[in-house]
């Protein structure tokens, strides 16, 4: 960029996500944050008025999604790049962004230092994606993954009520599911969620943190917060409050 910092606008409508990232990417020394948006429609806007080289979009967002979003920005202004930043990594938000002109793509458990790779990367007309991002885009390209059905668009423009429940990933056949009808017998977890994904969630309504949830099932502290991103875009919570709510309403708080 010839020392000239990239220009940034976050769209997020989680008013702690986005002025985090904005604090974050500031103190990047060429990364300059020119505008923040707490929907689609803002950040096509914001867009329009700061002309960024970058927009960070999140994808899920009221009135526009992030998907919509980066599809109206692109047709307008080609020069504008965009690298999602989300909580979800299934097949059809992945290649709704990807078909709306995203050039890059991350989860939310990404650090400060690979969006900001990102971001230079779109920067660059390069793309960085996510590696869970990149296996299902080389299952689909080798036929080994499922072709993902386009979803269709809600009364509102939104497409993600109507997307298809994210692939429950691949667990340890040492975990155990939280509860089961007899023996053996895994009862049906409710919205998608893994076995695994139920027992944090169990964990979390027992008020373990994820420190403590990572000491209890031998794994790290980032593979906890994954799960936790996962099982919170299943179930709709926004914090742990509302994940605890969730848990006993359906009987998911396990043993403690």
């Amino acid at each position: 960029m010839s020392g000239v910092p990239i220009r940034v606008v976050i769209a997020d409508d989680q008013a702690i996500i986005r002025e985090g990232l904005s604090t974050l990417l500031d103190l990047v020394e060429d990364i300059e944050v020119v505008g923040l948006a707490a929907d689609g429609r803002e950040a096509i806007a914001a867009a329009a008025e700061h002309a960024p080289d970058v927009v960070l979009m999140d994808l899920r967002m009221p009135h526009v999604d992030g998907a919509e979003a980066t599809r109206t920005i692109r047709a307008a202004q080609p020069a504008v790049e965009v690298v999602v930043l989300t909580t979800y990594a299934d097949d059809a938000s992945i290649f709704g962004a990807l078909q709306a002109g995203a050039r890059g793509y991350l989860t939310k458990d990404a650090g400060v230092r690979e969006i900001s790779r990102a971001i230079h990367a779109a920067a660059a007309g390069q793309a960085l994606l996510d590696p869970a991002v990149q296996a299902k885009l080389l299952a689909a390209a080798s036929g080994t993954g499922p072709s993902p059905a386009p979803a269709a668009a809600g009364p509102d423009g939104t497409s993600e009520r109507t997307a298809p429940a994210p692939a429950p990933p691949v667990t340890s056949s040492a975990s155990a599911p939280v509860a089961a009808q007899t023996a053996g017998e895994p009862r049906e977890l409710p919205d998608g969620l893994t076995a695994r994904e139920a027992e944090v969630l169990g964990l979390i309504a027992g008020g373990l943190s994820n420190g403590e949830i990572a000491g209890r099932l031998v794994v790290s502290e980032a593979t906890v917060k994954s799960h936790i991103n996962h099982l919170f875009a299943k179930i709709g919570a926004r914090d742990r409050a509302q994940a605890v709510h969730y848990a006993y309403e359906r009987g998911l708080t396990g043993d403690r």
